[in-house]
């Protein structure tokens, strides 16, 4: 009797599946990737942010990015509303209810910032066939080299924020996504977002003072005076002043999937701003590059898959044969 296809894939299943079995179950996931020492983020403060969208027409500007929607008899550089192709920041607004009060989950609203959030282990990268998608070994920025691009959009699917967004409208098209003004960073220069930003919600520095600013924020008592610093950490620019909110007691990036270079703090729920929660505080690539390492170790999996093959097309073979002669047999 031959094998059809379903009973193939079973074999080729449990052939899988026992090779795994077989090796050591801890040594599916990879180690995590670490964070370069000298890495630099952004610390975006939800309650500091006003709405003025100043870091999308300065981000636009700065990677000569062109305004949406085009065509239009006066473009406005702040009207979209996702991130794209060519929009690589956006500010979303948060509301409930009436929106009577800022920073407040029920009957409020509260502003968020979308754009690469930069990840320790990025999903885009692994994904990535041709090594278009790049971490720089000292700062940990995530780039695009689009000479690399193969238009295959794996990073797409791959990013758990959905932030890389693919030039459909252009027969060229390219992978649009923040690279946090790498550009201007090669300057000495300030991210655009961040140099422009009047009330400090988008901060710029390395990754550990940033961390470490979070946790005054975290650690001050609601209603007290505090000295928020504006623009980069390391430049004396002029602050502002305000009352610690009731944030949320946690500082969105720190683990969440690996940890992100960009990180987050608010006052309302962070899924009501569109983060992903609930996640891992490890890097979905740990994950897959352990699974795949493990499946082409020895090249375990390809013989399993060969094996079933010449399995498959052995017994077919045999059958067939052997019907014709006992047909021929029963002629004579």
């Amino acid at each position: 009797m031959s094998m059809n296809r379903r009973d193939f894939l079973k074999l080729g299943a449990a052939s899988v599946a026992g090779a795994g079995v077989s090796g050591n179950a801890g040594a599916v996931m990879r180690e995590p990737l670490s964070l370069p020492p000298e890495a630099v983020g952004m610390l975006y403060d939800s309650t500091l942010c006003i709405g003025c969208k100043a870091c999308m027409s300065a981000c636009k500007q700065a990677n000569g990015l062109p305004p949406q929607p085009e065509g239009e008899d006066e473009p406005m550089w702040d009207s979209p509303v996702e991130t794209t192709g060519d929009t690589y920041n956006v500010i979303k607004v948060y509301i409930d209810g009436d929106a009577a009060q800022k920073d407040r989950e029920e009957n409020g609203f509260a502003f968020m910032k979308r754009h690469c959030l930069h990840c320790v282990d990025p999903s885009c990268i692994s994904a990535c066939p041709v090594s278009a998608m790049i971490k720089d070994p000292q700062t940990g920025v995530v780039s695009y080299n689009a000479d690399s691009c193969i238009g295959c959009r794996y990073c797409i699917a791959g990013c758990p924020f959905g932030i890389p967004k693919y030039q459909f409208d252009d027969p060229l098209g390219a992978i649009g996504k923040c690279s946090f003004c790498s550009h201007l960073q090669a300057k000495g220069l300030t991210p655009a977002c961040c140099d422009v930003c009047p009330t400090g919600a988008s901060l710029f520095g390395t990754v550990e003072d940033l961390k470490k600013e979070a946790h005054r924020r975290l650690e001050a008592t609601p209603g007290d005076n505090y000295v928020f610093p504006r623009g980069n950490l390391s430049e004396d620019r002029p602050p502002h002043e305000g009352a610690i909110p009731l944030y949320e007691q946690h500082v969105y990036g720190e683990k969440e999937l690996g940890g992100t270079q960009v990180m987050y703090m608010s006052a309302v729920p962070f899924e009501k701003l569109g983060l992903p929660v609930n996640v891992p505080e490890y890097g979905y690539p740990a994950i897959t590059e352990g699974i795949q390492h493990m499946l082409y170790q020895w090249m375990v999996a390809p013989i399993a898959v060969l094996a079933g093959l010449v399995y498959v097309v052995k017994r077919n073979t045999s059958g067939k044969s052997g019907g014709e002669h006992s047909s021929g047999e029963a002629e004579s």
